[in-house]
C-alpha cells in the first residue's frame, strides 16, 4: 500500500507576488497546478507536449512550459503567470503590462488560446533586453518563433513586439 507521502507534497510557491500553497499529487504538472489547485485559469494548455507554448509561464524570471515541469518542482519559487503582467497604479487600479497593451492596440490575438504564452514569453524578452537599441528583426523573430498561433499568421503579433520594445525603450 502506497502512503500520501509518497503521492502528494505541499508546494510552496510565490505566483504573481502572492505566496500560495497547495497540496498536490507529486505527478501533477504545473499548469495542472496553477488551474486546478490555484485557480489561476490564464495558463492555458494547448498540446501538453511542450511544442506550442501556449502554457509558458515564469519561474524565478526565465520562461518555462508549465505542461512540462512537475509543480513539486518549483516548490519555493517565484512564478509569475500572465495575470501577473500586469501592475496596480497608485490608485488600486491595474496596468496593462506594455506587452499587454501592445497586443490589444495592434490587434495581435483573435480566438486566444495562445496568447497568454505569447506574452509572458515576450514580456520576459523584452524585460531581458537592452532596451536603448532598437529592436531587430531577428529578435522579433526568435521572441515570437516559439509560441504556436494558429489564427493570425504572426503579422500582428510581431508589429506588437515592435510597439511594445518601443514602448519600454521610450518609458526608460
Amino acid at each position: 500500500m502506497t502512503s500520501s507521502i509518497d503521492t502528494e507534497r505541499t508546494v510552496r510557491v510565490t505566483v504573481n507576488g502572492v505566496p500560495r500553497e497547495a497540496t498536490v499529487p507529486v505527478r501533477r504538472v504545473l499548469a495542472d497546478a496553477l488551474r486546478d489547485d490555484l485557480g489561476l485559469t490564464g495558463t492555458h494548455v494547448g498540446c501538453a507536449h511542450g511544442v506550442c507554448g501556449s502554457c509558458t509561464v515564469l519561474v524565478d524570471g526565465e520562461p518555462v512550459r508549465s505542461c512540462l515541469v512537475l509543480a513539486v518542482q518549483v516548490d519555493g519559487a517565484e512564478v509569475t503567470t500572465v495575470e501577473g503582467l500586469a501592475r496596480e497604479d497608485h490608485q488600486g487600479g491595474q496596468v496593462l503590462h506594455p506587452v499587454q497593451e501592445a497586443f490589444r492596440e495592434c490587434h495581435a490575438l483573435q480566438c486566444g488560446f495562445c496568447t497568454p504564452g505569447f506574452l509572458v514569453t515576450i514580456a520576459a524578452g523584452l524585460e531581458a533586453r537592452d532596451r536603448s537599441a532598437e529592436i531587430t528583426e531577428e529578435e522579433v523573430d526568435e521572441l515570437v518563433g516559439g509560441n504556436l498561433c494558429r489564427c493570425t499568421g504572426y503579422a500582428n503579433i510581431k508589429k506588437a513586439v515592435r510597439h511594445a520594445a518601443a514602448t519600454m525603450r521610450d518609458a526608460r
